[in-house]
């Protein structure tokens, strides 16, 4: 995932590329794709793909809603829902376990299921 709130996007793995796009989201997670020196190639839940130097990105994990979802005390369907999710929300990944992902947004810490979600969440 990214590691701040402005990380540019190059058109190849040098400082020497031009800057392709911007992001500005810290947390925001994105999948390796390639690596090159100290360069990784990125894509993330949109499509997009660039390079990003390694100090740009952490090592922990995080995911985004595709859709809809419900936040959830306990990793079970039948537990007490704690939150509605919009699609697109992050969330902190702390572990998951089977189908289940327990996550921190805002105020709020419970369960998610694993389905329509995008991000690292093995």
């Amino acid at each position: 995932m990214l590691k701040n709130n402005k990380v540019n996007v190059r058109y190849g793995p040098s400082f020497d590329y031009p800057i392709k796009y911007i992001y500005r989201k810290i947390n925001l997670p994105v999948k390796l794709i390639d690596k090159k020196e100290n360069f990784r190639r990125i894509i993330d839940h949109k499509k997009n793909s660039g390079w990003i130097h390694i100090s740009q990105l952490r090592k922990s994990k995080s995911l985004i809603t595709i859709s809809t979802k419900i936040l959830f005390k306990k990793p079970t369907k039948y537990s007490k829902p704690l939150a509605k999710l919009d699609s697109g929300r992050l969330l902190l990944i702390k572990k998951c376990e089977k189908n289940w992902c327990n996550v921190n947004t805002d105020q709020f810490s419970g369960w998610v299921d694993n389905n329509n979600i995008w991000g690292n969440a093995e």
